[in-house]
């Protein structure tokens, strides 16, 4: 039995050597379903993704899909790609497990949690919001951040640079003013230990019924004020601010080695939405 991927179209190609194609999966000259291949547009040519992965119904539980995934590395390594990328929803177990047992493993996960009733903040704690003085050496060392995180996954400097320029125009034009925007600080017993940055966007799914929905873009506790709980205070305080602001959920994006921030967000009720998987190609 011969498992094949039969292009259906063109090869796209981009300026910065960015590729893409659509293929059948045939066994024995017979379509059982479909792949989309794509290079990583933010990481570079270097990292193939499989964008989708179809198997028509009739022929699934039957390896398909496994053989599919292989071929599509073998495609990948063709492109000069040295790693693949796939991005799975939470509920689709059987393809988890299918990414599992070719050993792909965690890069990051998104997570949401549903709002009910504002938290009461702890004892001592109070977040006010971030004015403009502080603004420039908050948002300077939000950017550093959002760069050292793209070149720690082997993206060049000045690539890194100018995805934090394009980042910042698109969520923060107005800096601190920016709609949707919520900057807090958060002190305790008068001393300031972290920052948080909440928007309020409308929900993607619901866009349409005007709902609307928090995101943390980022919490962080200053390095001698951690291990006191102000991190989970900080998440209780999006929580107030995104049902101040008609929110009914709050979503967040989590690195998988930051196990002290996935162990946090489980124990406040997040739950993951999405995981996106990883594996080197050898």
């Amino acid at each position: 039995m011969t498992t094949i991927l039969r292009p259906t179209g063109p090869e796209q190609r981009t300026e910065t050597g960015g590729r893409a194609r659509s293929y059948e999966v045939c066994v024995n000259g017979r379509p059982v379903g479909s792949i989309h291949l794509a290079t990583d547009d933010r990481l570079g040519p270097e990292v193939g993704r499989i964008e989708r992965l179809d198997i028509d119904e009739p022929d699934r539980h039957r390896g398909r899909g496994t053989v599919a995934a292989l071929a599509a590395e073998e495609v990948l390594r063709g492109w000069g790609c040295t790693q693949v990328e796939v991005s799975i929803p939470a509920r689709s177990t059987t393809a988890l497990g299918l990414a599992g047992a070719l050993g792909f493993g965690e890069r990051a996960r998104n997570m949401v949690k549903e709002l009910s009733e504002a938290p009461e903040l702890p004892p001592g704690s109070e977040v006010r919001a971030m004015g403009e003085a502080e603004y420039p050496a908050w948002f300077e060392h939000e950017r550093a951040e959002y760069i050292r995180s793209w070149t720690d996954r082997g993206v060049a400097e000045e690539a890194a640079r100018a995805k934090a320029d394009a980042a910042y125009a698109t969520l923060l034009p107005d800096g601190p003013a920016t709609p949707g925007a919520v900057l807090r600080v958060l002190a305790h017993d008068g001393t300031d230990v972290g920052t948080l940055w909440l928007a309020i966007r409308p929900e993607e799914a619901a866009e349409a019924a005007g709902a609307l929905e928090g995101y943390v873009y980022g919490v962080e506790v200053a390095e001698e004020h951690r291990g006191h709980g102000h991190g989970r205070t900080l998440m209780l305080a999006a929580e107030r601010d995104g049902l101040a602001a008609g929110a009914r959920t709050i979503g967040l994006h989590v690195f998988g080695g930051n196990a002290p921030a996935l162990r946090l967000y489980e124990s406040l009720g997040y739950r993951p939405t999405e995981y996106h998987l990883f594996k080197q190609l050898l």
